[in-house]
């Protein structure tokens, strides 16, 4: 049961378990990288159907373990997730699975996550699992009004199923609407969950809703209150896009995680291009690593779609090295 907007202004959200000080890599975009480096096809644009392949399983062992390497190598923490994006009620409905499945499926894709970073555990210093939640519709574009209420309600399934996997963090990706983000950060309040609240931004530099992302942010924080997110983020937005969004101020030490694409498309089309575009990992590198000089504050750093370990090789290097020099 969703609690109501009254009683979840009155829940306080959990902080995450950041380890301070030390930068943290996600995943890249696992969905382009099976889907167009490796040809497997994603029904809904949904991982965790992959796991009844065995030779899609086989695939993402190896795709997680050079993540892995990549993190390791360069010190940092693990942020990891990535299979459960549609593992919500309505897409669980699309690809022909009962409700009832949904608790088991969610585990399940953590439980291949934890498998997968066991042997990990002594050779990087942090390792935190994400549950990744999407939006309900479709993340490019406006379709019918989804209310906050109707938003708690509806996200709080997949929350509940995600606070029984006992994951770290919750990592909300590709939101584009105020309401909807309103509800799933009442709904992480309510499941005991922090959570990460990433906005994606078209090439105006605004949500598809025209919210810019200092209104989104300071709309969320106002309405949601001691349940607001843990920390916002940006992903699925090439640097050229949502750079310009980027400000100084106090709204904006609320923003805590960076996943970018690897190039400034159209969503929609890049995803219908029938191959990957990898764009220029160095060159990506580079403009997060002046990100990072910029906004020192910022811990979660990644990759969204056309990225892969080439370019969080990359981003982690140049992230790293402001680093070191601020120190």
């Amino acid at each position: 049961m969703a609690h109501s907007p009254a009683i979840s202004r009155t829940l306080r959200a959990p902080t995450p378990a950041l380890a301070p000080g030390l930068t943290y890599l996600t995943e890249g975009g696992q969905e382009t990288e099976i889907m167009f480096r490796h040809g497997f096809d994603l029904p809904e644009f949904a991982m965790f159907p992959l796991l009844e392949d065995p030779a899609a399983v086989a695939r993402l062992r190896e795709m997680y373990t050079r993540y892995f390497e990549t993190v390791a190598r360069h010190g940092c923490g693990a942020l990891v997730g990535g299979l459960d994006y549609r593992a919500s009620p309505d897409w669980v409905d699309k690809l022909g699975y009962p409700a009832a499945a949904l608790g088991a499926l969610q585990r399940r894709c953590i439980e291949f996550l934890r498998e997968l970073a066991a042997p990990w555990q002594h050779q990087i210093p942090s390792i935190l699992f994400a549950g990744i939640i999407g939006p309900r519709g479709d993340a490019y574009a406006l379709q019918r009004s989804l209310g906050e209420a109707e938003a708690e309600d509806y996200h709080s399934a997949q929350m509940s199923a995600l606070r029984d996997a006992e994951v770290d963090i919750v990592s909300a990706l590709t939101f584009n609407n105020v309401p909807e983000a309103i509800g799933v950060a009442r709904a992480a309040a309510g499941a005991g969950l922090p959570l990460v609240l990433s906005f994606t931004l078209d090439g105006h530099c605004r949500l598809k809703s025209g919210d810019t992302l200092r209104e989104a942010i300071e709309a969320v924080d106002r309405a949601t209150g001691e349940a607001r997110p843990a920390l916002y983020g940006i992903n699925c937005s090439h640097p050229l896009e949502f750079e310009p969004a980027l400000e100084d101020g106090q709204w904006f030490q609320r923003i805590g995680m960076l996943r970018p694409n690897a190039v400034m498309m159209e969503k929609v089309a890049l995803c219908k291009l029938g191959h990957l575009e990898s764009g220029d990992p160095q060159d990506l590198g580079r403009r997060m690593g002046k990100l990072a000089e910029r906004f020192p504050h910022i811990q979660l750093w990644g990759g969204c779609c056309g990225t892969w370990d080439e370019h969080l090789h990359e981003i982690a290097g140049q992230v790293l090295a402001t680093r070191a020099l601020e120190g």
